[in-house]
C-alpha cells in the first residue's frame, strides 16, 4: 500500500504512520478521559501507551492497519491519531476511523483537514471504490462530524460490539464511493478555506 510510502500532509496538520519512538508525546497528550468515552480502549498509564504503541507499529509493519499520528504543523506535536484499515483491495473498499483527538483541538478545522487527507488519498492514490466509517449510537459529536463530511448513512448494525463496559453498543454505519468524492472534496476544500479565514 503506498501509506507506508508517504506521509500526507498540508499547512495545518501531517498525518504519518505512527513510530515506537512517539510513547513519550502521546502519553504527553492523552490523559484526558473525554477522549476515551467512546473508543473501545483507554490510555492512562505509560505503560498501557508503550503498549498500544508497540502494538499498532505490529499492526503497520503488518499492513492489516495503518496507524498514523496526526501532528499539528504549528507545534510540530503530536495532537491524535487515526487509522485506515479494513482494507480490501479484491473489493476496492477500506474504513476510516479509530480517531482520537486531545480536547483542545475539538470543534477545530483538524478533523476536516484530517479527513479531507485521508480521503483524498484513498480515492485518488489508492483508487480505491468505497470508504466506509463507523461509530457508536451514543457518540453524537462523532456522527455529527462524518455527516458533516458529506458521508451517507447507510444503516444501524444492533447490538454490533460489546463496549468496555460491557453493555452491548449499536454502531452507526456510514459511507463514501468513488463518485461521490469530486462533490465532496470540492466542498471540504471551501469549508477548509473558510476555516483558515476564521483565524
Amino acid at each position: 500500500m503506498a501509506i507506508t510510502q508517504i506521509a500526507l500532509e498540508n499547512d495545518l496538520i501531517m498525518l504519518r504512520l505512527m513510530e515506537l519512538s512517539d510513547v513519550d508525546e502521546i502519553y504527553e497528550v492523552e490523559t484526558d478521559e473525554r477522549i476515551w468515552e467512546h473508543i473501545a480502549y483507554t490510555l492512562s498509564t505509560k505503560e498501557e501507551v508503550a503498549k498500544y504503541v508497540h502494538s499498532q507499529v505490529r499492526l503497520n509493519e503488518s499492513e492489516e492497519r495503518f496507524v498514523l499520528v496526526i501532528i499539528d504543523q504549528v507545534t510540530n506535536k503530536i495532537i491524535g491519531s487515526t487509522s485506515i484499515y479494513e482494507i480490501s483491495k479484491e473489493h476496492s473498499r477500506c474504513e476510516i476511523g479509530s480517531t482520537w483527538l486531545t480536547p483542545s483541538y475539538w470543534r477545530t478545522a483538524v478533523n476536516t483537514n484530517c479527513k479531507f487527507l485521508l480521503l483524498q488519498h484513498v480515492f485518488e492514490t489508492l483508487e480505491l471504490e468505497r470508504v466506509q466509517l463507523k461509530t457508536d449510537n451514543l457518540n453524537v459529536r462523532s456522527q455529527n462530524a462524518i455527516m458533516r463530511i458529506g458521508a451517507k448513512f447507510e444503516g444501524r448494525l444492533r447490538s454490533h460490539m460489546r463496549r468496555k463496559d460491557g453493555t452491548m453498543r449499536d454502531t452507526m454505519l456510514y459511507s463514501i464511493i468513488q463518485e461521490e468524492w469530486p462533490t465532496i472534496k470540492e466542498m471540504l476544500e471551501e469549508r477548509m478555506r473558510e476555516q483558515a479565514n476564521q483565524k
